[in-house]
């Protein structure tokens, strides 16, 4: 006697499941421009290496003499995978099957999909679209009960949820409404991508917010992904899920697979003495003319290579991963369009965020650094920005990955000070002090200005006199720059370095991990 009617049986629980919610959820998830759960996950990793765990975990109807009517399953899809042949845990929402809520889901489907990438050291993508938490307010009919937050045998989900953050790489792909829980998962991620035209993130959807009478928006006006991206919540946003599913990948090839490993050295295919001759002339001599930092920056790394993340928000700085001789490092740079490239308080919330990522992995930071201090005024008082500032100062000093800085024009007052001083480098371009000449003369001379009887000519001869003493040869006379150089020569000293940061990653739990 074989086993073919079992076989069978679960052949047929396995193909209801397929099914998701049914035809007619399905069709409505495609006809708004959607893909279901399964086609996701398709679209996500290697071909065929999808290995589900739980696809049979739902909810089952029966006829009286006991045999499967229905299977409804849960509204979770997990397993493992593989993404560009390595290995990941994937865990997503079926928006098709009660709209992603959790009282349509089974608590230990999403909850082994983290530990299973805790344990297994791999890492996970989260693809989110729906709410995931407690359940919806029908929940209280359907369990006779309602909910308490963080109640007995309720907290693992958030642990490994937040624990992760510190051991594997996190992805989370918000491609719908995500809401509640779903949005803290979304948040709780190294790195996080909205689609701009179907997806919309918040704490509580439009029915809550209409409904208390703050505000009568709908989901795009209220967590659409200008406003998601822009505040920091979210990394990037892209126009189709294929894009997603591609931004995923390249973000995970600069990482390793947990923190117990570092970053494989990818293929060396730019010439590690390439000099581009327009970085001689990259930084103009007005101070007040600004310039486009980004083609610095490509012109450092290896062609093709910067992976720009957060570019919405912060935007007096750039932050992103790049390769440099084939080696993944983290790349931060200044963005004179924003603020001269002043430290904003956002900016400061995304300078701690990207140095404790590069630490939390092990990776390298290479530094452009155009910097002429804290931003100034109400509203930078208003933002805490000092507070914000000094974090951010901790942030950097506290971290012990090797750190490569050149200075490529202002390096004024406190902000200017957080570079580390291990691998630093200043362009011709370069120019710094406790303040900018510009608005300092006035106060620091204004009794010799005053006296003058032509202000302007003064305060002109005074800021000339400032300038030649202000030169950074002066500075270099007495050793408070290690070297000044060439700007077409940059390229050259940072693969120099990456090769010398290459045998000081060391594996391992990192006392400063990132948190979200």
């Amino acid at each position: 006697m074989s086993w073919q009617p079992e076989l069978e049986e679960l052949r047929e629980r396995e193909r209801q499941a397929r099914a998701l919610g049914g035809a007619d959820k399905v069709k409505r998830q495609h006809d708004a421009g959607k893909l279901t759960i399964r086609e996701r996950i398709d679209g996500l990793v290697d071909k065929a290496s999808f290995h589900e765990i739980g696809a049979i975990a739902g909810k089952a109807e029966y006829d009286a003499a006991g045999n499967l009517k229905e299977l409804v399953p849960s509204n979770c899809v997990m397993g493992r995978a593989q993404i560009d042949g390595r290995p990941v845990v994937v865990v997503g929402d079926d928006f098709t099957v009660r709209g992603g809520s959790a009282d349509a889901t089974i608590r230990e489907k999403p909850l082994m999909a983290e530990q299973m990438a805790h344990d297994f050291r791999l890492p996970i993508v989260r693809i989110i679209e729906g709410s995931g938490g407690g359940g919806s307010v029908k929940t209280i009919e359907t369990t006779g009960r309602a909910n308490l937050p963080g109640r007995v045998g309720s907290n693992l989900p958030y642990y490994y949820t937040t624990t992760n953050l510190g051991l594997v790489p996190v992805v989370a792909l918000g491609l719908g409404s995500v809401a509640g829980l779903g949005a803290a998962r979304m948040a709780a991620s190294h790195y996080s991508v909205m689609t701009k035209e179907t997806s919309a993130l918040f704490v509580a959807g439009p029915p809550v917010v209409n409904a208390l009478g703050q505000q009568q928006l709908d989901r795009f006006e209220l967590g659409g992904w200008e406003i998601q991206t822009r505040c920091g919540a979210v990394d990037h946003a892209v126009d189709t899920e294929e894009e997603a599913f591609k931004a995923t990948g390249r973000f995970l090839s600069y990482l390793p697979s947990s923190v117990y490993e570092v970053a494989p050295r990818g293929q060396q295919t730019d010439d590690p003495e390439r000099r581009e001759e327009f970085l001689f002339e990259a930084i103009p001599r007005n101070t007040r003319q600004v310039y486009k930092m980004r083609p610095i920056v490509e012109a450092v790394v290896d062609k093709g290579s910067f992976f720009e993340m957060g570019r919405m928000f912060g935007r007096g700085i750039i932050t992103g991963f790049a390769r440099i001789d084939g080696l993944s490092v983290a790349v931060m740079a200044s963005d004179p369009f924003f603020y001269g490239g002043a430290w904003t308080a956002d900016a400061c919330d995304k300078i701690i965020r990207f140095v404790d990522l590069a630490e939390t992995f092990h990776l390298p930071i290479v530094y452009l650094c155009d910097c002429p201090g804290f931003h100034i005024g109400l509203e930078a008082e208003k933002a805490a920005t000092i507070r914000k500032g000094v974090r951010a100062m901790a942030a950097v000093n506290q971290s012990t990955v090797p750190w490569c800085t050149f200075l490529v024009r202002n390096v004024f007052g406190v902000a200017g000070a957080v570079n580390q001083p291990s691998g630093r480098y200043a362009w011709l371009s370069a120019r710094w002090g406790s303040l900018p000449l510009e608005g300092g003369i006035e106060a620091a001379y204004r009794a010799e200005i005053d006296a003058a009887p032509d202000r302007q000519a003064k305060m002109a001869e005074i800021e000339e006199r400032l300038q030649k003493l202000r030169s950074p040869f002066r500075t270099a006379e007495t050793f408070w720059i290690e070297e000044i150089i060439d700007p077409r020569d940059t390229r050259k000293l940072a693969v120099e370095f990456a090769c010398l940061a290459e045998k000081l990653r060391i594996p391992g739990e990192s006392k400063f991990c990132m948190r979200p």
